[in-house]
């Protein structure tokens, strides 16, 4: 059986459990570095990306997860997860991250808390019904290494596609929750292709 670690810090943890047991796979609670042992795939849930990685310091989880992403573990981060694996964030060069994926991201690019919306993704990897997004606070990738396959699109209020679903080798981020839907279609295609594959 497949066994997936959500990051149990901040956020949607139980959401996210419960949409990888739909989907197949034992889960467990990610709090302390013993706890990443025999996990093979990881979900780093939404929440504020400051507060995160403060609280993985305070856990002594940074360093040993930044070795995990470097040996190929699968990660799957959402929202805040986005902003944590990207390599740099615009206008905050002095924000920490775990960083591994080659983008830089733009934080609240869609507004702050009051701005939140909902709009269909485009995402042909998952099929051709577009997935129900949920944006808080949502980061897009502001710029796209060449290593990185944008797998999934959204129209933002000025009329511009913005790339919110990206995936590079072992690493899968949206800056939306498809945990708050009842469309498990993110969370299989990160088993299936990712940590299955």
């Amino acid at each position: 059986m497949t066994t997936i670690g959500v990051l149990a810090v901040q956020g949607d943890v139980r959401e996210h459990r419960a949409m990888l047991e739909q989907v197949g796979t034992d889960t467990v609670d990610v709090r302390y570095v013993d706890e990443l042992d025999g996990i093979d795939g990881l979900v780093i849930p939404g929440g504020e990306s400051t507060a995160i990685i403060n609280l993985l310091k305070r856990q002594e989880l940074v360093e040993p997860l930044r070795a995990q992403i470097a040996e190929g573990l699968p990660v799957y981060g959402s929202c805040a997860g986005m902003i944590l694996l990207s390599d740099k964030v615009e206008g905050r060069e002095d924000q920490e991250l775990l960083g591994g994926m080659d983008i830089a991201v733009k934080r609240n690019a869609f507004g702050r808390q009051v701005a939140s919306f909902e709009a269909p993704v485009y995402c042909q990897t998952i099929g051709d019904e577009p997935f129900h997004g949920i944006f808080i606070r949502a980061p897009w990738a502001e710029v796209i290494g060449d290593g990185v396959k944008v797998l999934g699109t959204v129209t933002d209020h000025e009329g511009q596609t913005r790339a919110v679903a990206l995936r590079q080798g072992s690493l899968f981020v949206t800056a939306f929750h498809p945990e708050l839907t009842d469309d498990t279609r993110m969370h299989e295609y990160f088993v299936r292709e990712i940590v299955q594959s």
